[in-house]
């Protein structure tokens, strides 16, 4: 277990929320372990309390109580981290569909962890590690995909970066375009979803619910969605856009509203699966778009993983035609 630690926020980080601040410098510590921190109070700005939406200002002193796991900040050097093997290298390079001085924009497939856990000893976050031992210094992820959801994810090569796409991800400067088929056809077939998440307790403490407004333990979240096409009664392609950022949701929002994302076993999208159809999650992030931190935009698409265009061609979907409408 490590001593308490005490950070000085940096003058690039002013104004950056905590939870954002910890995604960067500490990307090890989970959302619902940081709530758990900041409402136990052990989590101090200055001496004082803080929520996981606090503002941090230039030159504050933030305060991180022992953590249960290595807490050194996210890029620091680590001397038991090995260099990447080719195979690891090649799978690296296989998700880059963008790249320049400042950033990586990858595909990331089906199935691989961002993040290490437990029986999990491949993903994305160890790439990383591997790729400092080369470069000197640690790309750091900006954000997260789950593990079965595909698609665009982008990562820093440098802290000042990170640091920048930061505070761009906490605001509304950042596009996401999600695509998903869901069961049945939504109706009206294009709507705003506005209703606060809340992490479920006990055995699938790794699902959320529909929570109350009041209820201060419950996320703000608000979801766009639009029917592409469809085959009714069976399924429908939905475009996705969240104007927030909460675990799982996309996937708890399309079951909220009675049409869960095919193959999401979480939130009963695998019951009574299509024919032919396979029982992988369906929902790829499509496209990203927002501001270079130094100049000009970056507007990237990827391509959908193979279960997924499969599917697409079962129904009859055609990605390349309606691409400009659903972007």
């Amino acid at each position: 277990m490590s001593d308490v630690k005490r950070y000085i926020v940096a003058p690039d980080e002013d104004g950056i929320r905590l939870d954002r601040w910890f995604k960067i410098h500490l990307p090890q510590v989970t959302f619902a372990y940081l709530n758990k921190l900041t409402r136990t109070g052990q989590i101090r700005v200055q001496g004082g309390r803080a929520k996981t939406s606090t503002r941090l200002q230039a030159d504050q002193e933030l305060r991180v109580p022992p953590l249960m796991f290595d807490a050194r900040p996210a890029d620091a050097p680590r001397g038991d981290v090995k260099p990447l093997t080719k195979d690891e290298a090649e799978l690296f390079q296989s998700m880059i569909i963008f790249e320049d001085k400042d950033l990586y924009v990858l595909n990331k497939p089906p199935g691989f962890a961002v993040q290490g856990g437990s029986k999990t000893f491949q993903h994305l976050d160890g790439l990383l590690m591997g790729l400092a031992k080369k470069s000197g210094e640690r790309p750091l992820l900006v954000h997260r995909l789950d593990r079965d959801t595909s698609g665009v994810i982008v990562v820093a090569k440098r802290r000042s970066i990170a640091s920048a796409l930061g505070k761009l991800f906490a605001t509304r400067a950042v596009k996401k375009t999600y695509w998903a088929v869901v069961k049945g056809v939504p109706k009206p077939p294009q709507g705003r979803i506005d209703v606060p998440l809340l992490k479920a307790q006990g055995p699938d403490g790794d699902r959320v619910r529909a929570g109350d407004k009041n209820d201060e333990n419950a996320q703000h979240a608000i979801t766009y969605f639009a029917v592409v096409d469809q085959a009714p009664p069976i399924t429908a392609w939905v475009s996705l856009k969240p104007v927030t950022g909460r675990q799982h949701q996309l996937r708890a929002h399309m079951a909220y509203i009675g049409h869960p994302i095919l193959g999401d076993e979480k939130y009963d999208g695998n019951a009574d699966m299509p024919e032919g159809i396979s029982k992988k999650l369906h929902l790829h992030a499509r496209r990203i778009v927002f501001p270079h931190p130094r100049d000009g935009e970056v507007d990237i698409s990827a391509e959908l993983p193979t279960h997924m265009r499969e599917t697409w061609n079962a129904f009859g979907f055609d990605p390349d035609r309606y691409e400009t409408d659903t972007e």
